[in-house]
């Protein structure tokens, strides 16, 4: 149960960033989430939007392991999209905000190893 808790709770926080940086890129919000001017974000705005669309692939796949009628081959699945969303963490955080390691790799890498424990 804790392995689905978490493993929703990451997908939502990825539902979250594909609405921030598909339909709210420009707005002062995002622009404070992502530290960008109004100038930056309006000039990488389809760029943010394609980014947001490889966030609700992310989603996608952890929903679609919890949902998966096959628990073994749901759980499979979490597993690949957890790695996928602590990866991609791992590289922002190196790449382009050291605080990407707390809010996206590290409770990725919590919620992969519950599913590899439970």
């Amino acid at each position: 149960m804790l392995a689905t808790i978490l493993t929703g709770l990451i997908a939502l926080e990825h539902i979250y960033i594909l609405v921030l940086e598909m339909f709210l890129w420009t707005t002062p919000r995002a622009r404070r989430s992502f530290g960008t001017t109004e100038q930056l974000a309006q000039a990488t705005k389809s760029l943010a939007a394609n980014q947001g669309l490889y966030n609700g692939f992310l989603a996608a796949g952890l929903v679609w392991g919890i949902v998966h009628p096959v628990a073994a081959t749901g759980r499979s699945i979490e597993i690949f999209f957890l790695a996928c969303v602590l990866i991609a963490g791992l590289y922002g955080g190196a790449t382009a905000k050291r605080s990407i390691w707390l809010v996206q790799a590290l409770p990725a890498l919590i919620a992969l190893l519950v599913v590899l424990f439970s």
